[in-house]
């Protein structure tokens, strides 16, 4: 699969998370397979105003790439401007753009998914964007509004006709955020309707999930999201699928309090030791979802301030399963 003069023989990508795909998940994805990663969605205004704690989300590392930053707006002028001067810092490899964030602090901007509702703004913004920047221009979108205005076979082709090099489609509509089943059916639907690549994303857990995507839409790649929270062996797992028709099995209890510290020394080492503790936490709880006394796990995680308990709980829940196992 090919996005500009980017070739991804796995087709397996990050999808850009807010609060998650900062610095230090994007490279233990890398890490265990993943293809492309994007970025949280940075805000053009941000940019341009230059705004310190925007720039921070612009820095990114060798180990990272190749890297899609993704950008949202709702003005042609200032979308370009920001497109151009991350192109300019060489910090990305693809430049994306949001036409599918649900936020209502977004929408209510006119922006994200507010945007599939003014087609002909949305087209002006992406044909701005991709005159500014030479590197290869995507576009993430959603199935529509709502179910009385699905519009995204409409904004495909206008994005194709804008010159995006890529389509990703979230087979659910702004109204639904991220309830019910995503819709495959209108992922295959964009796929027949354009001529570009289009990544499908939603709903993809399982290698039965990823086998069924792909035969079901045609689609090029596919863009794991939330199943990747605290589970950035999902992409080992979807990769080795691919290339062997094997599937590997879960991670063990001290591999994933290993990928947890790992996890959190990054971040203290990115963000310090006052806001890296606190952010792991919801990682943390992600890791360990699932696995036996989740629900004290999970309290004991909310409390922890510093490296030392974070080693600490993880100590107690490699013993309570070796105690489980003898």
């Amino acid at each position: 699969m090919h996005i500009g003069n980017l070739d991804f023989p796995v087709p397996v990508f990050l999808a850009p998370m807010a609060g998650v795909t900062d610095t230090a998940y994007r490279i233990l994805a890398r890490e265990m397979g993943c293809s492309l990663v994007y970025s949280e969605m940075v805000s053009d205004k941000g940019i341009n105003y230059r705004n310190s704690h925007t720039l921070e989300m612009l820095h990114t590392e060798r180990r990272e790439r190749p890297l899609a930053m993704q950008l949202f707006g709702a003005e042609p002028e200032s979308v370009a401007r920001a497109a151009a001067y991350v192109e300019n810092l060489g910090c990305a490899d693809i430049i994306d753009f949001n036409m599918g964030c649900p936020a209502p602090k977004v929408v209510k901007n006119g922006e994200g998914s507010a945007l599939m509702l003014d087609p002909d703004r949305a087209f002006r913004v992406l044909q701005a964007l991709r005159a500014a920047v030479s590197l290869p221009v995507t576009v993430k979108m959603r199935k529509g509004w709502d179910e009385t205005r699905v519009n995204v076979i409409e904004l495909a082709k206008l994005a194709e006709q804008a010159g995006m090099d890529a389509i990703a489609v979230h087979g659910r509509t702004r109204e639904q955020f991220y309830s019910g089943r995503a819709d495959w059916k209108i992922i295959a639907r964009v796929k027949q309707a354009v001529h570009i690549p289009v990544i499908a994303n939603g709903d993809i857990r399982t290698c039965k999930d990823l086998a069924d995507i792909f035969r079901e839409t045609h689609c090029d790649a596919v863009m794991i999201g939330r199943a990747a929270q605290g589970n950035p062996w999902i992409f080992r797992r979807f990769r080795e699928f691919l290339m062997t028709g094997s599937e590997a099995g879960e991670p063990t209890i001290e591999e994933r309090a290993s990928v947890i510290l790992r996890h959190l020394d990054m971040l203290l080492a990115c963000k310090g030791d006052y806001i890296g503790p606190r952010e792991m936490r919801k990682h943390a709880t992600w890791y360990t979802k699932g696995l036996p006394h989740g629900a004290e796990l999970r309290e004991q995680f909310n409390r922890a301030e510093k490296r030392a308990d974070f080693v600490e709980i993880l100590r107690r829940m490699q013993d309570t399963a070796i105690e489980a196992l003898s």
